[in-house]
Order: C-alpha cells, then sequence, then structure tokens
C-alpha cells in the first residue's frame, strides 16, 4: 500500500497529480501525462483525472493486502485472522488478538485515507478556476466532498481522534497539525453530504458512469453518519428515503435481488441493490506484483485473501473448482454453529471441513484453521484472468453499502418498533425465505450478523451497540481502548499529534 504520511501530504503532491486509473466503469484507462500543481486542473479533462485520483482511493475497501473488509472481519467475534502463521500480516494479526500496538498498525489505513483527503482538498481548490460546464463542476464538486466525507468517516471510526483538514496543508503546517474533535469531524462530514446531494444526478447510468456517487449513495451514507451519531430521528428520514416503500422499489431504483446468491456473482456489478460499490478489473495487474497495492492495482485481493491453501478438487467431485488462496478470515466455530442453519450460509460459508471429511476436496490449514471459509469472496477457477498472475487478477466488486444494510440500519433509527421498522426487518427475511419475527433491538442485531456476515460492519457495529466488550472478552478486548486503532508511531513523530488513550 501508499506510505503517504499526513506530514508528508504536501511533498507528496506533484506525484498525486500523476494520477493512475480508479475502478470505475467511467474511467477504466489511466489519465495520460503529468500535470504541475500551478496548471492542473485547467479544464475538464484535467478536472476529470484529478476526480478519478480522488475515486481511486476507495480501492482500500478490498485492494491490496491491508484492506478494510479482511482487517475488520479479522477484530470480529465471527471471524480470525488466519492466514498462514502467527506472523502472517503483523497488523491483522494483532487487531484479531488485541494486541494491536502503534508499530504494528498498517499505516496505509491512515495514510491511503488521508492521501484521499487531499486530492479532494486539491481539486476542491483548484475547481473554481476550472473552465469547464458549471453544471458539470458542481457535480465534480460534489463528489469531491462526498468522498471526502466516506474517507473522514472510515477514519473516524477507525481512530477517532483525528486531524481535519479541508483544504491542503503549506509547508509550513506541516508540523504544527493537531486532532480535532470527533464531534467536529462529524460536522464536518455532515456538511459535506449535504451539499453535495443535491449537485449529485438522482441515479447514473452503470454502463457508462457505474461506481460514481449518486443522491442515493450520499443520503445513505449521511444516514449511517447520523446512526453512528446516535441522532436516529435524522439517520431514519435519510434512510426512509433511500429504501422507499420495504420490498419495493426505491426513488432511486434500489430493490433486493430476490436470489441472495446473486450478490455474490462477480459479473453481477452495479445491481438493483447496490447503493455504493467499489468496482475492480482484471485488466491492469497482469501480473506485476510491483503495482499490488498501489492505485494501478485495480484487482481485488479480499478474493485471493479467503480461499484455501493449496486447495484440490478430487477427480470426478461434486466439490467447486477453486484456486488457492491464503485462508485468511475463517468463520469461528462459534460462528458455524449459529449460522449453519439460515438460508444465507451456503452463499456465506465454504464448508472445507465437510469436503475434506467425504474426500471430494484437499488443501493445507492455514493458522487458526477451522474448515470454515468466507465463500461470498471466494472465486471459482472460472472467474480467474486469462493472463498474468492469478493473485492479481480477481474482479470481483464489493459493496460499503447495500440496500439490506440501509433497511437494517433505518429499522434501528426507528428504536426497533414500529410497522415500519417491522416491514424493513420482514422483508431481508422474507428475501431468503424466513418468516416474520417481532421487531426489536435483539432481532435486528441477529439479523444484521447474518446478513451482512464477513462484509467487514461487524466490528463497527458491536462498537456502536456497545457489545465489543462482552462479545470480544475472550480475544483480549480492552473496554476504552480498543474501540479505536492506535496512530501509527510514524504518524506522530515531529508532530503535535498526540496518541489515542491506553496505547
Amino acid at each position: 500500500m501508499k506510505r503517504i504520511k499526513i506530514n508528508h501530504l504536501t511533498l507528496a503532491a506533484a506525484a498525486l497529480l500523476s494520477l493512475a486509473a480508479c475502478k470505475k466503469s467511467f474511467v477504466e484507462v489511466e489519465p495520460k501525462g503529468q500535470f504541475l500543481t500551478s496548471n492542473y486542473y485547467a479544464d475538464e479533462n484535467q478536472a476529470m483525472s484529478a476526480l478519478i485520483g480522488v475515486y481511486d482511493v476507495m480501492r482500500k475497501n478490498s485492494g491490496g493486502f491491508e484492506n478494510m473488509i479482511t482487517m475488520m472481519n479479522a477484530g470480529s467475534d465471527d471471524q480470525l485472522a488466519g492466514g498462514g502463521s502467527e506472523t502472517d500480516g503483523a497488523g491483522i494479526q494483532g487487531f484479531s488478538n488485541y494486541h494491536l500496538n502503534a508499530q504494528t498498525i498498517p499505516i496505509s489505513f491512515w495514510g491511503d485515507h488521508y492521501q484521499g483527503i487531499f486530492r479532494a482538498n486539491m481539486l476542491l481548490q483548484k475547481l473554481p478556476n476550472t473552465k469547464m460546464d458549471e453544471t458539470l463542476k458542481a457535480r465534480l464538486t460534489a463528489e469531491s466532498k462526498a468522498l471526502r466525507a466516506l474517507y473522514y468517516f472510515n477514519l473516524v471510526r477507525m481512530f477517532k481522534n483525528i486531524p481535519l483538514l479541508t483544504e491542503p496543508l503549506t509547508s509550513e503546517q506541516i508540523y504544527t497539525v493537531t486532532q480535532a474533535a470527533p464531534g467536529d469531524v462529524y460536522a464536518q462530514i455532515e456538511t459535506d453530504l449535504t451539499e453535495a446531494i443535491p449537485d449529485l444526478p438522482l441515479t447514473v447510468p452503470a454502463s457508462s458512469e457505474g461506481g460514481r456517487l449518486s443522491q442515493g449513495s450520499a443520503k445513505a451514507l449521511l444516514g449511517k453518519v447520523y446512526l453512528y451519531e446516535n441522532k436516529n430521528t435524522e439517520a431514519a428520514a435519510q434512510l426512509a428515503e433511500v429504501n422507499g416503500t420495504p420490498g419495493g422499489v426505491s426513488q432511486y431504483g434500489y430493490s433486493l435481488l430476490t436470489n441472495y446468491n446473486d450478490l455474490w456473482v462477480f459479473s453481477n456489478k452495479f445491481n438493483s441493490e447496490s447503493i455504493i460499490e467499489v468496482t475492480h478489473s482484471n485488466q491492469v495487474a497482469l501480473g506485476d506484483w510491483s503495482l499490488w497495492g498501489s492505485s494501478r492495482d485495480e484487482s481485488n485481493t479480499v478474493n485471493q485473501m479467503v480461499g484455501p491453501r493449496s486447495y484440490q478438487k478430487t477427480a470426478g467431485s461434486p466439490a467447486p473448482d477453486l484456486p488457492s488462496g491464503w485462508s485468511f478470515n475463517v468463520f469461528t466455530q462459534d460462528f458455524y454453529d449459529i449460522i449453519k442453519l439460515d438460508p444465507r450460509f451456503d452463499a456465506t460459508v465454504f464448508d472445507m471441513k465437510a469436503y475434506e471429511a467425504a474426500g471430494d476436496a484437499s488443501y493445507i490449514a492455514g493458522y487458526q484453521n477451522t474448515g470454515y471459509f468466507l465463500k461470498k469472496f471466494l472465486p471459482t477457477r472460472a472467474d480467474v484472468a486469462p493472463a498474468g498472475s492469478t493473485e492479481l487478477n480477481f474482479q470481483q466488486d464489493t459493496y460499503v453499502i447495500r440496500l439490506a444494510d440501509t433497511y437494517l440500519m433505518e429499522a434501528e433509527a426507528l428504536g426497533a418498533t414500529g410497522s415500519r421498522a417491522q416491514a424493513l426487518l420482514d422483508a431481508v427475511r422474507a428475501r431468503v425465505g424466513l418468516p416474520s419475527v417481532p421487531v426489536s433491538m435483539a432481532a435486528i442485531k441477529y439479523e444484521r450478523r447474518m446478513e451482512l456476515a464477513g462484509e467487514g460492519h461487524r466490528f463497527f457495529d458491536l462498537v456502536r451497540w456497545g457489545d465489543a466488550a462482552t462479545a470480544l472478552a475472550s480475544r483480549g478486548f480492552t473496554s476504552g481502548k480498543n474501540e479505536i486503532f492506535p496512530i501509527p508511531t510514524a504518524e506522530l513523530q515531529g508532530t503535535k499529534l498526540v496518541q489515542n488513550p491506553n496505547y
């Protein structure tokens, strides 16, 4: 991953302006040429190239070894870090057993998000003087603000005490930055999203602009932000606009897919349930490991990380034909015992243990092996690109927010009571053939756990509900400390930043 530190942002400006391709269908070619900050953003083409660079940081969700999905899964009560050994990725192992410290926290979780913020700030500063259509300029401004809000939302949830930067730093400011109150960061996120929404399109055409933000995606993010601030009335109002009639088609065209399994078909990009989606391609890396984790790496690394090691299918057996993976994010026995009777089991858990017991397939057990792998992101050999290194060429998109998620968030924001909350919960369950159960916080918590398993939400949910200390006690979780990450040591040196409590 990129190692851009907050106190290096200004110095890195020229390099950042030579922007690499973003995994969006509306731009899958690298911007050509290099521009200095003094003459960049002069016209529409340069502004669009800069916007691509702001979008590019969304790849943090599922691209590169240090991605949000596998990291956050590892710290939940449903999954373990796994991998090859207890030293396979100090950061992900440390978060899983709650021994993470300022030296082992991967710096990219801080630096990559600030890189996105820097790019957004620079574009927002330059856009007023860019010669282009004013309506398009307003849209680019809105997208930059919404993306900045997303990156700040990830940062404040992970680190809590962070600097709030809304314009590029000067060389004189590099070492004098201080942390903002978390409430001020949330206020800026709200401002960015509320200002962005009117200038975003209601919907975007998937064929030409798939992956770009719309009014619906910004409203969904704003509703989620309000929920994390305990502003439940505001959260419910925003999410209701996104969700529309439970089980129906919303004003933005969102609707639950009929078949839950279809959510995980790699070719089913920008489907009706997708609200914010990170796109991936198998056409860029082509086996060059030097690109892995950089802006030029367009692939989904989660796909590679979660598969069984040295997997081999027995000839003629009913086992699927899979490429070998790295055995990260195995499910715990406790979670397996809970989900095994749920209709979403087959789409969620790859029961390697059962295949091996039946003689249908074999594998090498990795670290913390349970035999239960994350199937949602498990590619088959048919998904493998025809050229380049298999490990670098998976193309499954991932969801940052999808409709079932917003249904359950709205039900929670409504206090888990009332007919609408009941209808939202029922719709999620009915999609997979489950009967209605009385709506309650316990029911919503259970449904989120089953519906969103392995998608990177569970840890944040536990912290938001105040359940982390109990659910993660056996993993070594310490209340008042492990709700957030330590700030990387390299980000503190020579600055006025202060380490998070108890680290």
